[in-house]
């Protein structure tokens, strides 16, 4: 990168940063063209997996594509033409890739649905989108449909997965010429819609993103020289668990397409970890809370068997480690402890997700530094990142190699970023998308006037174009006494904890800081059983034991002592029950919808406020 491509300011803070594209524009391309060209250079490199006895059953590009043009076949022989809109409720499985090649191949438009939708919402959905069919994987998920109120979205088409429909597909599209679908294939350019994807909606009512081919093509084609090394080698896999249905594993999907990854899934994560070792994954993609998790969990596994102390010295060691790498000098002493500990503690970590995992990458919430040091001790470069739906997912990301803990990482190829005067982030670039769907005022709303997006989030650009993301503008806290306060710092850090399930900070208006929190059902019993306590106590009357009370306020006074007294927390209540996707308080990508858990819980708000009426700042 070169210091023309950014822009500072009069106060020396660097306020824009492009980086150029790599790949020259080639707008007469859509997403089929990559398997297209994929198949033609590699047609027996292992693009997919599916799990087989023991192991996996590898399916080549030829087998994927022959199976694909197969099946879209068969949508075109039911009357399916291109631009038809058709929406997909699937676990994330290779069923789900297969269809959503084979709908592009047949020129239509998808428009995912996830499982965690409400029947509302689907009726929404469908409605909105002005959907004609709907696929949807099983019987189960099929009464999303069936269970929706009044009047029913009128279908042209109703597949369901589990009744054979792509079998049947199959069989009806024998009578489609192979000129027939071509016509169909290529009759999309980059700038006709590739998806609608209605965002997860942290506020108000979801909005259907229109995302067109060259958003997906042109990222991909500009990823290859900044991620080569997790995604543009032969023997680059990656086992998929994040919901197909959201636009960050949909995109790595087409790229382990253009650069012949191979590609297994895994729906269950109960499932994961048997999954990890026997698929042996070089690259992970995940959401923050999955990595704490991995590591909560190996710290009660430690303490239940006794080596509690020596797997915190070796994550001290390991955070030690990382910090002094980053400062480019790590002494003697310590390099000799790291490769003791790597050798008793870490190394068997690295087994338990296959051994092969060498970076994972790692969006939707900021990490944090801690298990940002943690896992490249481990020998796991997180590659943190940054985007939305808005923006096909990534803005930037965190470069092999190349990484600053803390940060997400500069603009990939394609795409600017440049910070507000009021320090919120906006972006421009191949990937942003082209509209809101039939809402042009909140398409005009989403823009600046000179064309750059509005994303909603806070930050910081540094000299080299890395980003640290500090806050969101929505979320930003005024308290009664004038102080701004952003959450997501405090949040985070008491979140991290294992035993808490999410932490959200209030105070807007208010004369003080407060948070509620929730507990995790899964990692709470080994927790309690190692304080002692009966592991099989309820939510309710662990919210209020006094031990687990004591614990979660170390927490937020360790929290505390990163900023003033005015900006703390003074009180918190735990809720007996978790923040839940079936519940309407998380997205289905388990972001915080802070404005519904508001309003579940302003009586607990208001209990925490009772009796204070001036700010005690």
């Amino acid at each position: 990168m070169t210091q023309s491509q950014a822009t500072a300011h009069t106060d020396g803070a660097v306020r824009e940063w492009i980086t150029p594209a790599v790949a020259e524009p080639a707008p007469q391309l859509n997403v089929t063209d990559l398997l297209e060209s994929r198949v033609e250079r590699t047609p027996n490199r292992a693009l997919f997996a599916v799990p087989e006895g023991e192991g996996w059953r590898d399916i080549t590009a030829q087998q994927f594509t022959t199976d694909v043009r197969a099946i879209a076949k068969g949508f075109i022989n039911a009357g399916v033409t291109p631009g038809t809109h058709i929406a997909f409720i699937c676990s994330t499985s290779y069923e789900w890739t297969l269809v959503d090649f084979a709908l592009w191949y047949a020129g239509a438009v998808m428009v995912p649905v996830y499982e965690t939708n409400s029947s509302s919402q689907l009726d929404w959905i469908l409605r909105d989108s002005s959907a004609q069919g709907l696929i949807t994987q099983t019987h189960k998920l099929d009464a999303r449909y069936t269970e929706i109120e009044g009047e029913k979205p009128e279908l042209r088409w109703h597949w369901v997965l589990e009744d054979g429909a792509l079998d049947q597909l199959i069989a009806d599209g024998k009578s489609v010429s192979d000129e027939q679908l071509e016509a169909a294939r290529s009759h999309a350019n980059g700038d006709d819609v590739a998806t609608l994807i209605y965002t997860a909606g942290t506020t108000g009512r979801p909005k259907g993103t229109v995302l067109t081919h060259s958003n997906f093509v042109e990222l991909a084609r500009n990823i290859e020289h900044p991620l080569r090394d997790v995604v543009a080698w032969e023997g680059a896999s990656t086992l998929m668990f994040v919901t197909l249905a959201h636009v960050f594993a949909r995109l790595i999907s087409v790229i382990g397409v253009a650069y012949g990854v191979r590609v297994g899934h895994q729906g269950d994560t109960t499932q994961l970890v048997p999954a990890l070792g026997s698929f042996k994954p070089t690259f992970l993609l995940a959401v923050p809370r999955v990595f704490e998790k991995v590591y909560n969990s190996a710290l009660q596994k430690a303490a239940s068997g006794g080596k509690e102390k020596i797997f915190m010295r070796a994550v001290k060691v390991g955070v030690a480690w990382s910090r002094a790498t980053d400062e480019g000098k790590v002494p003697l002493g310590l390099k000799l402890q790291y490769k003791l500990f790597d050798k008793l503690v870490f190394s068997k970590l690295r087994e338990t997700l296959g051994g092969n995992v060498r970076h994972a990458v790692s969006g939707s919430a900021p990490l944090g530094l801690f298990l940002g040091h943690f896992y490249r001790a481990l020998g796991v470069q997180v590659l943190e990142g940054y985007g939305l739906t808005e923006t096909t997912a990534p803005v930037s990301v965190n470069l092999p190699g190349a990484f600053k803990i803390g940060t997400v990482g500069p603009p990939l190829p394609g795409c600017g970023v440049r910070i507000a005067e009021d320090g919120e982030i906006l972006t421009k670039g191949v990937n942003v998308f082209r509209e809101y769907w039939h809402n042009p005022e909140a398409t005009k709303d989403a823009f600046t006037e000179d064309g750059w997006f509005h994303t909603g989030d806070i930050g910081q650009l540094d000299h080299e174009g890395y980003i640290t993301i500090t806050g969101r503008k929505k979320d930003i806290i005024v308290t009664a006494g004038g102080k701004n306060v952003a959450p997501a710092m405090f949040e985070d850090q008491v979140r991290a904890d294992g035993i808490v399930g999410e932490c959200m900070v209030v105070g807007d208006g208010r004369p003080f800081v407060a948070a509620i929190v929730t507990l995790d059902p899964e990692m709470l019993p080994k927790w309690l059983e190692l304080q002692g306590l009966n592991p099989n106590m309820s939510l309710t009357e662990a919210s209020k034991h006094p031990t687990v009370r004591e614990h979660i306020q170390s927490l937020i006074d360790r929290a505390n002592r990163s900023v003033s007294r005015a900006e703390s927390i003074r009180k918190f209540e735990i809720l007996d029950k978790p923040f839940t996707v079936e519940d309407g308080t998380l997205t289905p990508k388990l972001s915080l919808k802070r404005h519904v858990a508001l309003e579940r819980y302003a009586d607990v708000i208001e209990g925490m406020y009772a009796g204070t009426s001036t700010p005690k700042e």
